[in-house]
């Protein structure tokens, strides 16, 4: 087989039809861009997984009566909550933090806001129990034991809070995944209607070809080829406007939340995500061309 008749076929179909050559390319940057970033989603709740979960805490908030006249949480009730949520096998710290350390933590996490500071007041903060766990999953036992007893005023599951982001994300990433596969199925159809319609056009050349004796691999070889060209030229477009939306987009948007969501760094879109893409991209690309080769080219 002549590699040069095979590559000159190829380039000589996808100019022959552009307008369909350059819909599939875009077609299939798009799809597979928004698996990109679906993907790029699935890594970003991993990591904000590992971050916060050892992190995660109970906080047990006093009544009125404790915050204003225990500060150093040494009579009863709080001494009584102290000491039943360190002897508890879940529980791997406790901190007591009163009223006055509140007020000096509300400060240095709203120093950016003078104008709210101004309005906040000791009085308004009450002293609380800082719970670390073992296990940030077991959070629910803390909170069903401790709930309603005398002294605390409630109780605050932070792991519930960081269960409804991540369900938040996870939604986020459902719907690029969706939007990923309608634009996927577009791409193919355009695949298959591209393949078709370059097969009809070249139907004489391939039937005198295969007089003289060439194989069915030889004359639809190059069928496949340009399938495969234009799905990784697509492939590279995606993970080019990826990179482009990290530096344009995602990194100053991420920026403003502080921290509380990790930023996306380059070599994580360069790897695992661009040689996933161009794999799916070659992989689709080559079973569709295929499979249309095989059920509606006769030749």
């Amino acid at each position: 087989m002549r590699a040069s008749f095979v590559f000159s076929e190829v380039i000589t179909g996808l100019r022959r039809n552009v307008t369909m050559t350059i819909a599939m390319i875009l077609t299939t940057a798009i799809s597979l861009g928004m698996l990109g970033g679906g993907l790029l989603f699935v890594r970003t709740i991993d990591k904000m997984k590992v971050n916060y979960l050892d992190d995660v805490e109970v906080t047990v908030y006093l009544t009125e009566d404790i915050s204003a006249n225990d500060p150093g949480c040494t009579g009863d009730p709080c001494s009584s909550i102290r000491q039943a949520l360190e002897s508890n096998q879940a529980v791997e710290s406790v901190v007591f933090e009163n009223r006055a350390e509140a007020y000096e933590r509300f400060k240095r996490i709203f120093e950016g806001q003078p104008e709210l500071v101004e309005l906040a007041r000791p009085e308004a903060l009450p002293a609380s129990l800082h719970v670390k766990l073992f296990d940030p999953a077991r959070s629910g036992v803390i909170v069903q034991e401790f709930s309603g007893q005398p002294g605390v005023d409630k109780v605050d599951d932070q792991n519930k809070f960081l269960e409804r982001f991540l369900e938040l994300l996870n939604a986020g990433r459902n719907g690029t995944f969706i939007i990923a596969l309608i634009a996927a199925l577009a791409a193919v159809l355009l695949i298959a209607n591209t393949i078709q319609v370059s097969a009809y056009t070249r139907r004489t050349e391939v039937g005198i070809m295969r007089l003289v004796g060439a194989t069915r691999w030889y004359t639809q070889l190059p069928f496949l080829l340009e399938a495969c060209v234009a799905g990784v030229t697509g492939a590279i477009l995606g993970i080019g406007g990826l990179i482009a939306l990290k530096y344009i987009v995602l990194d100053r948007l991420l920026a403003a939340t502080g921290g509380a969501i990790p930023g996306i760094e380059l070599v994580e879109v360069l790897f695992p995500v661009a040689p996933v893409l161009l794999g799916v991209s070659i992989l689709i690309s080559a079973v569709t061309g295929y499979v249309t080769l095989r059920l509606y080219v006769r030749h």
